[in-house]
Order: C-alpha cells, then sequence, then structure tokens
C-alpha cells in the first residue's frame, strides 16, 4: 500500500487533475464524508487528509510514503530527509509582504532600521528582511493575518497572496515580492527505497502528468 499526504482546499483540487491524467481517481468527496483515509480506485493506493503544515512531517516520518505540498511549508519545515523530485506547478501563489495603505514602507526599510512583523512564515521573513539589512521583531500568527497592521500589532505582514483581493478589502497594499510559491511533490526516502517499482511509477506519473498540464496551458 502507497500513502499519498494531501491537505484539503486548493492542493487537493489542484492534484485531482493530475492523478485524473494516470487513471487514478479518489472514491470520495473530503468536503462531504468525515474520514480522513480515502481510498482510490487503485487498492495500493490510498490518500491521507492532513493539514497542509503536516505535511512533510507525515512524509517526513513515515506516515506517509508521499505528499504534495507548497514550497513556502518546505522552507519554513527545513524539509530534512525528504525528497523533492518533482515541481507540479499547482496552487500557484506567491509570498509577499503588505502594510497598511498609509504606512511609508519605504522609510520603514532603511538600512538599520526596526520593523514589527506578523507572519506565520518567520522562516522566510527573517532571512528576506536579513538580507535588506532591516531588524524585524517577529510576531508569530496562524490566521486572520490582515488584522495585525489594522490593530497596531504590527508595521507588516508577510503572507501568501493569490488575487490580492483579500488585501484591497481590508486596506492594506502589497509591497514587495519575497518569491514565488507553488506545490512539490514530496517522498520519503527510505519507502523510495523499500517500494522503489511502485513509487518509481507514481512518480513518472506526476511527472508526466504535470508536462502535460504545462504544454496545455502554454
Amino acid at each position: 500500500m502507497i500513502t499519498l499526504a494531501l491537505s484539503k482546499g486548493r492542493i487537493f483540487e489542484e492534484t485531482l487533475p493530475l492523478l485524473a491524467a494516470a487513471g487514478i481517481e479518489v472514491l470520495e468527496d473530503p468536503e462531504k464524508s468525515r474520514k480522513l483515509i480515502l481510498t482510490t480506485n487503485q487498492p495500493d493506493l490510498r490518500v491521507v487528509l492532513v493539514r497542509a503544515t503536516d505535511v512533510p512531517t507525515y512524509v517526513q516520518y513515515g506516515g506517509a510514503d508521499l505528499g504534495v505540498t507548497g514550497k513556502d511549508t518546505l522552507i519554513e519545515h527545513g524539509a530534512q530527509g525528504l525528497y523533492q523530485p518533482l515541481d507540479l506547478r499547482i496552487a500557484q501563489c506567491r509570498v509577499s509582504v503588505a502594510v497598511r495603505a498609509d504606512f511609508d514602507y519605504a522609510l520603514a526599510v532603511k538600512q538599520g532600521s526596526r520593523l514589527k512583523v506578523a507572519t506565520k512564515y518567520t522562516e522566510i521573513a527573517r532571512n528576506f528582511f536579513a538580507s535588506k539589512g532591516v531588524h524585524v521583531d517577529m510576531i508569530k500568527l496562524y490566521g486572520s493575518m490582515e488584522l495585525a497592521p489594522l490593530t497596531g500589532l504590527a508595521d507588516a505582514i508577510v503572507d501568501l497572496v493569490s488575487t490580492g483581493n483579500t488585501l484591497k478589502a481590508n486596506h492594506l497594499v502589497e509591497v514587495e515580492r519575497i518569491m514565488d510559491i507553488s506545490s512539490h511533490l514530496v517522498v520519503n526516502q527510505a519507502a523510495l527505497k523499500l517500494k522503489q517499482a511502485p513509487m518509481r511509477r507514481l512518480i513518472d506519473v506526476f511527472a508526466r502528468a504535470t508536462q502535460a498540464q504545462a504544454q496545455a496551458q502554454a
């Protein structure tokens, strides 16, 4: 049995067409079922649903043989012991810095300055501002990031941005793009050795489907 770890939402939905291209179908809808282990039409493949931030942990420690997770999550997790064979080019977005529309960001990030930053992406944010010579007081939040500048908790936030509509609705502006993000296939290294043939087949399935999808979009 091969176990594939996915998170609910955009990653799950955008992984399904890649699986379907190889004739793999998840037999249950996670939005209609409370089950966390979903069967597929392949008797030797199952899907487990975990929090997005937990996918690398499940794969690293063998709770899953492989998984799909965002580059942002991999950077924050550290990706130790994980084989990363493919950028699947799905769930694309970016990590950006955003501030209140009336905040003078250019002045605030001058060399040697100090900035209060709210984010759950502390590793990405710390490295980014360190490269600019900006001292940061990091405030770790897990949600409702846009509230931080509005309530005075922070000067800026570092968060995932897709359309930017949520920022606009809360009178925030995107001032710097840190990096582009997409979802990657991650593989447990021990599983790759122990289940080499079926694992290689599944990796090849993802590779071909990703390439076909890229060609279709070109």
